[in-house]
């Protein structure tokens, strides 16, 4: 029997109308987490948002008329503005909350889980007075769908429960159907205070903390939507822990149908680091998209099937154009239910991003308030006619290309599965691994990465980042790599692990491919996923044949690839990859307190076969020499 007293406080708190909503949903511990965190932030107004169409668009009118979103000339376009100094993951504040004698690692933030909530909870004392507060269920993942987490999200900010609406699967009716049985996440966010253009004052006390032990992420004084729009990358850190104790993976993977011969569709999974092609691959033209972000695993019938938990795209806007990105282009161009942040809004109410092949306007409106072309922040910094990581919030039903499965509650049948990364010197454009787990080890494990000058600090700096998941691990590095082993060894089928690296370049420092190319090496892959192409052997894996390339080029791109092209691109640069193994395993001899042996066994015999082909070959070996 639940509670009196807390009963009586939720229906004087919520009202009538709000009550009967929430009870009718029966779960006791939920009713309780709710009334603890209504009572500790204090917010004037409680709302609790059903599946109903009608409290979906009260949300939306909720976050316009508190000056949170402003409508823009388009109609469904609003514009959102974060603070000037909130604009970003806060990767320092940003901690996991741990019980004494649990360790994840070197390089995993953590603190005392006592002094965290204690903390957290200090901060959020009140913080949501004068705020109305709204509560959410979602549905991480399809409904009904043995893949998928309900989740609740308390937040005092329309826009970001706007943002998750667009975002997420409503998830009340499942909540509902699952009444006391239901194993969810839960999250509590508020803003804090506002200062005059509706954006977090109270910076110092900014603060994501994520408690794996009880499954609930708390965020404070922000509103940037990685800081606060909990059900994304902060849910990626619960997932992870309890794919781990439940034997299936959550991975930072777009998930894409590729379509091949006789209307046949494969479907694969890609995880690359920021700035390496994932998105770009994940909306190529003539291929339909499930998810460009998260995927969850499970074997099912010996082979693997992977669902998106999510339903919408939280996208970087900075350099979409007409010519490269046309299907995201016409829909941010259309009429429909987008949420823009941090972009420059004009006298007229369109907007404007950094990259957009446009006449750039030389004033408007945006994060630093007023602008124009020249302005400059308090530090001298010029600043840009939108931020670098501007948004776009959407759902996916608005893209012309969204798979017909997105929502499936059984998931795809996952064909081939991709590790893409930025190596200029090393690694050959398209390549399929020996087997599963040297796959896992050498390209997945071993993914390394360069940055960019523009965003990342040095460019050319080189960064190890397993599986492209390194910064949402909430468990070591060593267990995250058995994890995937164990997995693999449970397939009858395991699809194919193919690299991907579109940054190749020459010894005079061009690129060897255009960036439209990678349409033909996904085609290639789709084909050799099914056996219906052969290969050539090298030390470090299965590479194309090129008469199997240069019919690719013609009939995908309508173009000539030139023999000397392929020798350049596909030359087994022995040198560079001998220099990437050393790195790459210092990497888990220093920085990893868990490395299974058999990581460094797998490195080790790849090690020897650059070794004796170089002895054979020297160091640079044309494809077909080993054919």
């Amino acid at each position: 029997m639940e509670d009196k007293q807390t009963m009586e406080m939720l229906k004087s708190r919520l009202g009538a109308e709000n009550y009967q909503k929430l009870i009718s949903i029966d779960n006791q511990d939920l009713h309780a987490f709710i009334a603890r965190y209504i009572e500790l932030c204090n917010p004037d107004k409680v709302f609790v948002c059903t599946d109903s169409p009608d409290d979906v668009l009260y949300i939306r009118n909720a976050a316009i008329s508190a000056g949170e979103e402003q409508e823009l000339a388009v109609k469904g376009h609003t514009v959102h503005f974060d603070g000037y100094y909130d604009q970003a993951r806060d990767k320092k504040n940003t901690k996991f909350l741990l019980p004494s004698g649990v360790d994840l690692g070197q390089g995993i933030n953590a603190m005392d889980r006592e002094e965290g909530l204690n903390e957290i909870h200090d901060i959020m004392r009140d913080i949501m007075r004068g705020h109305q507060l709204y509560v959410l269920f979602f549905c991480l993942g399809p409904h009904k769908s043995e893949f998928s987490i309900p989740a609740v999200q308390l937040t005092d900010s329309g826009y970001v429960a706007h943002s998750e609406n667009l975002l997420y699967r409503q998830g009340y009716g499942e909540f509902v159907r699952g009444g006391k049985s239901t194993q969810y996440f839960t999250f509590v966010h508020s803003a804090g205070e506002l200062d005059k253009r509706m954006t977090s004052s109270n910076l110092d006390k900014r603060r994501i903390y994520i408690d794996l032990e009880a499954e609930t992420v708390y965020s404070a004084n922000t509103q940037y939507g990685g800081n606060t729009i909990g059900l994304k990358k902060l849910a990626m850190r619960p997932a992870i822990d309890r794919a781990s104790r439940e034997g299936w993976l959550t991975e930072h993977m777009f998930i894409m149908g590729v379509h091949g011969p006789s209307d046949r569709v494969t479907y694969f999974t890609g995880a690359y680091p920021s700035l390496c092609g994932k998105t770009s691959t994940s909306m190529l033209p003539g291929e339909s998209i499930v998810g460009d972000d998260i995927a969850y695993l499970r074997e099912k019938g010996g082979r693997i099937h992977a669902v998106n938990p999510e339903k919408g795209i939280f996208g970087i806007i900075q350099g979409v154009n007409s010519v490269d990105d046309i299907i995201i282009w016409n829909i941010l161009h259309s009429p429909c239910e987008i949420i823009f942040s941090n972009v420059l809004v004009t006298e007229e109410k369109g907007v404007f991003w950094i990259g957009k092949d446009e006449e750039e306007p030389q004033s408007g409106f945006h994060h630093s308030g007023e602008w124009a072309q020249g302005k400059k922040d308090e530090e001298g910094q010029e600043i840009s006619l939108s931020h670098p990581n501007a948004r776009f919030t959407l759902d996916m039903s608005s893209l012309e290309n969204v798979d017909a499965r997105l929502d499936d509650p059984e998931g795809v049948v996952v064909g081939g599965i991709i590790y893409g990364g930025r190596d200029s010197e090393t690694k050959v454009p398209v390549e399929q691994s020996f087997d599963w787990t040297h796959g896992v080890i050498t390209m997945g494990a071993g993914l390394e990465s360069e940055t960019t000058a523009a965003t990342l600090g040095k460019e050319g700096e080189r960064k190890i980042n397993p599986m492209s998941n390194l910064d949402f691990l909430s468990i070591p590095i060593g267990r995250y790599i058995e994890n995937h082993l164990a997995f693999g060894a449970k397939l009858k089928n395991a699809p194919p692990i193919y690299s991907a690296n579109y940054f190749l370049r020459d010894s005079e420092g061009n690129f060897t491919n255009d960036k439209t190319d990678k349409a033909v090496w996904l085609k290639w892959m789709e084909l050799r996923s099914h056996a219906e192409v052969e290969v050539i052997k090298t030390p470090t894996g299965l590479i194309p044949k090129y008469e199997d390339l240069k019919r690719l080029f013609q009939t995908v791109l309508n173009k000539d690839y030139p023999k000397e092209d392929y020798i350049k691109q596909f030359t087994v640069r022995v040198a560079e990859n001998l220099a990437k193994l050393e790195r790459v395993e210092v990497f888990y001899r220093t920085k990893v307190n868990d490395t299974p042996q058999i990581v460094f066994d797998v490195f080790e015999e790849q090690r020897q076969r650059l070794i004796k082909a170089r002895e054979e070959y020297g160091d640079y070996i044309a494809p077909d020499t080993l054919v």
